[in-house]
Order: structure tokens, then C-alpha cells, then sequence
């Protein structure tokens, strides 16, 4: 038996024996017999036993056990996380051993890190389970189990989901971007909504930030051509000339007003197609994901697409044009009536799903490789790392779908630009592709880039805040 288990428990725990061995422990960690145990004497204790834990494990096991916050742990506190962890040690144990023979084999890893979206080569479920058997029988039994995580506090496989979740944090102002995922139990304690929110929030700051070089990207995506070349900073000149500082955030009114229905509508459509699509209840794989993420995406999109139409429009429109968003609406319908609305449609929802593809794919690649290199203790990567897979993901998924967003934003201006002719996607490619090349459908990428790390910066900031406001633990 090793050390552990000697120390610990014996295969006939019964309430009192755990006590009497949460004494014992706490009586060996407790060095200075002050009645308490801080993060120095825990982690030397640990060691002293020969209890490998986790970069940063004690100060983890402390804090989230120290409930009268006096930065130790005392007896009470003590015993009461150990015996909360273990139950939950024990449900992830149970969750694994699918063939419940007490024991967890190497398909039973290989099977469980596939239903949370993992895919790992035998050789890495077998490094997997080496480091937790401790008897070399190539199984792991539930003393093994316990006694490899109990002071880690990276306790179950949900952690990898709870932080690689691919998220709606950031907001670089697509609309094109896969839903958040949420777990059972922020579903069932309603935290969903509350995430949600301070998404939304995050949203709106970010997205009046970088308005400016929103408006910058329209432009050029509509009037730049060979002939009529903008630069950025010629092109921010002409604007402030035209209408003042103020015109600089032309459009970004109802641009955060559409954040709020579409998250909405995106989450629950999602959930419903991730039921109808997921082979087994429960479990979804991550091209059920895909599926399921653009078709929330093209739902989404169907029901605020004239909030997009008139996006476009507010943006690009001249002083006194339209004196808001009403009056934009009346005179479109007036002068073009409801098909206006929709126009551009079809390349938008075709560039859901390159975005929504390469982001994923990409997104999913980044995770993989983070978690077969870096992940030692710990599947939390750290928000450098989530946050630079979540943007260069977002990057390669814009720079796919980008001359769509193109074709759709010339597509919604079309009717307010005098003289121009109405032209459907598949002309219109070929007449920039004729007049202007392959970049041509690429005008306005530069501020598009340009505005990516701050937006992301802003949404991140914001949200931290939102989560801590509105009471969301870490």
C-alpha cells in the first residue's frame, strides 16, 4: 500500500476513520501547532510526504477552503474541503470507469477525453495513466485515483472545458462567431444568463471603442478602388471634415443594440440544434458543433439581418442624411421597400461558415497543442495563452470569410450610393475581381486587423469586471 493510503484511509472508511485521519494528517501538517495550516506549511508538509501537487496547488487548497478568511486553514476548514473534494473526486472517478469494475483503464481515458472533445492518441491516454498508477498494473483503482488528486486541485476533466470553452468573450464585432458553451451546472444554477450579460456589456464597450475603425473598414470595403485609393489617415481627414469627431461613431448605435437579440437568439437556437444534432444525448463531437453553431449563426442572423442593412447604411451616411434610425428605416421602406432589408443576405450567410469552420478548427488545433506541451499541473492555460487562441482563431476565421463580408456590406449600400447599379454576388465578384483583382476583395482588411487587439483587450477588461459585479466566482 503506498504511504497514502496508510496515512489515509482504509479500504473500510467509515466516517470516523476519515476524522481520525484528517487528524492525523492535520496534526503532521501544522509544523508551529498554531491550530491552522497556511500555504508554506501545506506545501512543505505535501512534499515532506512525498505528495507531488501542482504549481500553485496549496495556494489554490487555501483560499478556496479558508472561509473566515485568516489566510490558513483550521481544523474545521480543513477537513470539510478535503471531504468535498473527494466527493467530487469520487463522481469524476464513477463518470470514467464506464464499465464500473472499480477500476479506470486506458480506453476508458482514451473514451472520456473524446466526449469532451479531445482526441488523444493511445500513447498519450497510456502517459496519462502511468503518472496516476502507482502500482504499475496499467489500471487505476480509486485509492490511486484519490491519492494522485486529492491535493490537486485540477480535480476533474470538466476543467479543461470550463477553461478551453470555446467563448463569446471576445467580441472583435463579427457577428460571425460559434456561441458560448455553457456547462450543465451554469445552465442549472442559472449563471448562463448572467455570463451572457456581461458577454453583452463587454460587447458594447468594445465595439463603441473601435467604432471609428468600424467605420473606416465600411468605407473602404465600399468607395476604395484603383481609382479612388484611401488611406487610413486621408480617409479619417475626409470624415472629420464632413461631419465633425462626432461622425466618427456613425452607425455604432445600433450596432450594440443588435448584440443583446442576437446572443440571445444564437444561445437558444444552439442548444436546440446541439440536442437535435449530437449523436448521443449529452455529447457532442466537434463537427456536431460546427453544425450546430452556424446553424444558430444563420438563425440568428435571418432575424436581426435588417438590423445589419441598417448598420451599413448609418454608417456610410453623409451629415443630415437620416436624422436617426427611424427615419432610416422609414426611408428605406419608402424608397425601396422591404426587400431592401435583406439584401446582401446570401453572402453573409454563406461566410458563417468559413468563419465559423477555420475559427473552430483553428481554435481546437491551438487547445490540442497547448494541452499535449504545456499542460503539467494544470489545464488552465492562463488568459495570455486563451486569449491569443481565441483572437489569432477569430483572425483566420475574418481572413476566410472576409471578401463575403465584403460582398454583403457593398450588396446593403448599394440603393444609397447614386448611380451605382444593382448587381447580385456572383456579378458583382466578377466585376471587382475584373476592375480590381484578387485584393480588391480584401479593401479595408488593414483597419479591420487594426482594430482586433483592442477590441479584444476592451471586451476581455470589461468582462472580468461584469463578472465580479454581477457576483460570477471565478
Amino acid at each position: 500500500k503506498t504511504i497514502w493510503t496508510r496515512l489515509f484511509f482504509t479500504d473500510c472508511q467509515c466516517a470516523e476513520d476519515a476524522s481520525k485521519t484528517y487528524e492525523e494528517l492535520f496534526a503532521k501538517l501544522d509544523t508551529n501547532k498554531d491550530g491552522k495550516v497556511d500555504v508554506s506549511e501545506l506545501r512543505e508538509g505535501l512534499a515532506a510526504m512525498g505528495i507531488r501537487t501542482g504549481k500553485g496547488a496549496a495556494q489554490k487548497i487555501v483560499s478556496s477552503g479558508d472561509q473566515d478568511k485568516d489566510d490558513g486553514l483550521d481544523f474545521m476548514e480543513f477537513s470539510k474541503y478535503l471531504k468535498e473534494h473527494e466527493k467530487k473526486l469520487q463522481l469524476t472517478f464513477k463518470s470514467l470507469d464506464k464499465n464500473n469494475d472499480g477500476k479506470i483503464d486506458i480506453m476508458e481515458i482514451k473514451q472520456s477525453l473524446a466526449d469532451l472533445g479531445l482526441d488523444i492518441s493511445k500513447e498519450d491516454a497510456q502517459k496519462i495513466l502511468q503518472s496516476i498508477d502507482a502500482d504499475g498494473t496499467m489500471t487505476v483503482d480509486w485509492n490511486e485515483w484519490r491519492e494522485h488528486f486529492l491535493f490537486n486541485p485540477a480535480t476533474n476533466l470538466q476543467e479543461i472545458i470550463r477553461y478551453w470553452k470555446h467563448s463569446t468573450v471576445l467580441d472583435i464585432g463579427d457577428s460571425l462567431t460559434i456561441p458560448d458553451e455553457f456547462t450543465e451546472e451554469e445552465k442549472t444554477t442559472g449563471l448562463w444568463w448572467k455570463q451572457l450579460s456581461a458577454g453583452a456589456m463587454a460587447g458594447a464597450v468594445s465595439r463603441t471603442g473601435t467604432a471609428p475603425l468600424d467605420r473606416m473598414k465600411v468605407f473602404m470595403q465600399v468607395h476604395a478602388s484603383k481609382s479612388n485609393k484611401i488611406s487610413l489617415v486621408g480617409g479619417f481627414k475626409q470624415m472629420l471634415k464632413e461631419g465633425g469627431p462626432t461622425s466618427l461613431w456613425r452607425g455604432n448605435g445600433i450596432n450594440v443594440l443588435k448584440i443583446a437579440p442576437e446572443t440571445a437568439i444564437k444561445f437558444m437556437a444552439y442548444e436546440k440544434y446541439k440536442k437535435m444534432l449530437a449523436s448521443e444525448p449529452g455529447k457532442i463531437r466537434t463537427h456536431e458543433r460546427f453544425m450546430a453553431g452556424s446553424l444558430a449563426g444563420a438563425t440568428a442572423q435571418t432575424a436581426i439581418y435588417p438590423m445589419e442593412v441598417l448598420k451599413t447604411r448609418l454608417t456610410l451616411r453623409k451629415t443630415g442624411q437620416y436624422s436617426g434610425m427611424f427615419d432610416c428605416t422609414k426611408k428605406i421602406l419608402k424608397n425601396e421597400g422591404l426587400k431592401a432589408f435583406y439584401k446582401g443576405y446570401v453572402p453573409n450567410i454563406l461566410g458563417i461558415i468559413p468563419y465559423a469552420g477555420i475559427d473552430l478548427a483553428v481554435y481546437e488545433s491551438l487547445k490540442n497543442l497547448w494541452l499535449s506541451h504545456y499542460a503539467k499541473d494544470t489545464a488552465n492555460p492562463g488568459v495570455l495563452v486563451l486569449l491569443g487562441c481565441g483572437t489569432i482563431s477569430s483572425t483566420c476565421g475574418q481572413l476566410a470569410s472576409y471578401p463575403l463580408a465584403l460582398i454583403r456590406t457593398r450588396m446593403q449600400a448599394q440603393a444609397s450610393l447614386e448611380g451605382s447599379e444593382q448587381l447580385p454576388m456572383n456579378l458583382m465578384v466578377k466585376k471587382i475581381l475584373e476592375k480590381e483583382g484578387f485584393f480588391g476583395l480584401y479593401r479595408g482588411i488593414l483597419p479591420n486587423f487594426m482594430k482586433v487587439l483592442p477590441a479584444v483587450s476592451i471586451s476581455y477588461v470589461v468582462y472580468e469586471y461584469m463578472r465580479s459585479g454581477l457576483g460570477i466566482q471565478k
